[in-house]
């Protein structure tokens, strides 16, 4: 599905996805789960009009600043160890004759699910903003130690906040905002980190590393090295026509 989002620019054609492997993925924005082994009766219903139009918000990014290069490295098709990864950016760096552009240019994707921003070949993990049982549970003893707690502490308890917590970070694909979050950020007495997730329609980032990239929907990759500067937006002109079935 983010492969074939990523080819379509144009914000009337449909793009519709069918979960090929539910064993193994979730396969979110994709139709449900049951067409999978019913396809024809989800063809049925779009034949007949049974759904409704979905636009889902996309992400938009513009790179400015000193050396950037502008040439994605496709990930789609290779599996790269890190030095290879950073080889493969070098190359595309030579090869490409814009890469002293200064900016802001509008890089040739749009981000359906994620932009991640950091070291090398470290965008591979999922869910980092949810928080498990056992968290909550250790901080709601410290709360009731400290006698900020005074309700009994049980497992319901422990349930509810945790799904409660979770369920704040989901909103409407239709919304034209972003959820952004810091993951693992460095504190120490030259940085601090006050604010590590929340939401927006716009966020700049200015990088501070030395072999770092901007992975889009793990399938995209740019150089952003020291010097360079991302702007990450939402315009709704970018959504993505999708449909929902109706049930």
């Amino acid at each position: 599905m983010l492969l074939a989002a990523s080819k379509v620019f144009d914000k009337f054609k449909p793009v519709i996805g069918v979960n090929t492997d539910p064993e193994r993925s979730e396969g979110h924005l994709c139709l449900p789960v049951r067409y999978t082994h019913s396809f024809p009766e989800a063809l049925q219903k779009l034949y007949r009009g049974e759904f409704r139009w979905q636009w889902r918000q996309r992400i938009r990014l513009y790179l400015e600043g000193t050396g950037i290069n502008p040439t994605p490295v496709d990930l789609h098709e290779q599996q790269l160890s890190q030095e290879q990864h950073s080889r493969a950016h070098i190359s595309e760096r030579f090869q490409d004759q814009r890469s002293d552009i200064s900016g802001p240019h509008l890089l040739p994707v749009r981000a359906l699910n994620e932009v991640f921003i950091g070291e090398s070949l470290s965008s591979r993990s999922y869910n980092i903003n949810k928080v498990a049982h056992q968290a909550v549970e250790e901080i709601l003893k410290i709360a009731k130690k400290h006698g900020s707690l005074t309700m009994p502490l049980n497992m319901e308890l422990v349930q509810k906040v945790t799904n409660d917590y979770n369920e704040s970070l989901l909103y409407s694909p239709e919304e034209p905002k972003m959820f952004f979050s810091i993951r693992e950020p460095i504190v120490n007495r030259v940085f601090s980190s006050s604010r590590q997730r929340g939401f927006s329609s716009k966020v700049c980032v200015r990088s501070r590393c030395w072999d770092a990239c901007m992975v889009v929907d793990g399938g995209t990759s740019f150089e952003f090295n020291d010097g360079a500067i991302a702007s990450i937006m939402i315009d709704t002109e970018d959504a993505l026509c999708t449909v929902l079935l109706e049930e």
